[in-house]
């Protein structure tokens, strides 16, 4: 790595460390102008004025906004974003003990999704223009098409209504065996890849495509290159650097689709602390969470940003 691309991956690092400064500023303040009052909300309506005060001022309520976000923010950067208000918790406990799932759940969609969109992907520029590129290109924008929910709601109405093959809700905590694991993880990983496949694979087709216009190929062609060892041996090395932009900006996707997953299969994870929290108004849970997954995506933008950078030399001038 050269001294041009080390600057620009420092200057990408750095406008995102701000941007995630300026979503912690959004977060703190939607979070903050949410109707109702936290304390009165865990004590309920019969609580006196002065109950709730002193509840508010054992919170840190009562102070000042600036300098709520100010605490909240240096206890976020020193690993302590605070306590629960519903049950008195470590908000880094709450998250440690569900975080693992989550992670596990987007690892088996990535690991399921990741060689099947690029299989696709590079078979369907090899074969440009033929009926299995078209038919994989109309259901790729067939399923970019269609939201999370409405997958998930005919998964469970087709595997677990219809044909009883799998359970509606995914009990990660009754796994004992393979075949456990599979019953648990099948459907919330069906949903998760069926956009997340047809996004990888409509950006892996673009990037070998645009190898494969380019002068070399055409030399290696007229020297009588056969079509698969022109794209194994010289297109496809030269387009790593797209794909591992597109695998990156892709994999960013699916935090999203985790949210929508987790609630409607009713799976233990992060998105579901969250809006557990959400309908509890426990307002720490609720801001940590959004940050963890705004860093999850920062990160992921992040990558495909430094892979574009280091792979493509026009971006370095």
């Amino acid at each position: 790595m050269n001294g041009t691309t080390a600057r620009l991956v420092l200057k990408r690092l750095g406008v995102g460390v701000l941007t995630l400064l300026i979503v912690s500023v959004v977060i703190f303040t939607i979070t903050a102008l949410l109707p109702g009052d936290a304390a009165q909300a865990l004590l309920g309506q019969d609580a006196t004025p002065e109950t709730v005060a002193a509840l508010r001022a054992k919170f840190g309520l009562d102070q000042p906004a600036h300098l709520r976000y100010l605490q909240w923010l240096v206890g976020l950067v020193s690993g302590d974003p605070g306590s629960s208000l519903v049950n008195g918790l470590p908000v880094a406990e709450l998250i440690g003990s569900r975080l693992p799932n989550t992670l596990k759940l987007a690892a088996i969609a990535a690991l399921a999704a990741v060689p099947v969109a690029l299989t696709i992907g590079i078979v369907s520029a090899m074969f440009r223009g033929s009926l299995f590129d078209r038919f994989m290109n109309m259901a790729a924008v067939s399923a970019v098409s269609v939201p999370e929910f409405l997958i998930a709601t005919l998964a469970v109405l087709l595997f677990a209504v219809h044909l009883q093959w799998l359970p509606a809700l995914s009990h990660v905590s009754e796994i004992n065996s393979f075949g456990d694991m599979l019953h648990a993880y099948a459907m919330p990983v069906l949903t998760l890849c069926c956009g997340l496949v047809a996004q990888m694979a409509r950006m892996t087709r673009a990037a070998v495509i645009d190898q494969l216009s380019a002068p070399y190929v055409e030399m290696a062609m007229l020297k009588g290159a056969r079509p698969v060892r022109v794209v194994l041996t010289h297109a496809l090395p030269n387009a790593v650097g797209p794909i591992a932009n597109a695998v990156a900006l892709s994999l960013s996707y699916l935090l999203g689709g985790v949210i929508i997953v987790e609630s409607i299969f009713h799976y233990p994870g992060i998105a579901t602390l969250m809006l557990d929290a959400v309908s509890s108004r426990d307002i720490p849970v609720v801001q940590a969470c959004a940050m963890l997954f705004c860093v999850g995506y920062m990160m992921l933008v992040l990558a495909a940003d430094v892979s574009a950078i280091v792979s493509n030399p026009r971006l370095r001038k």
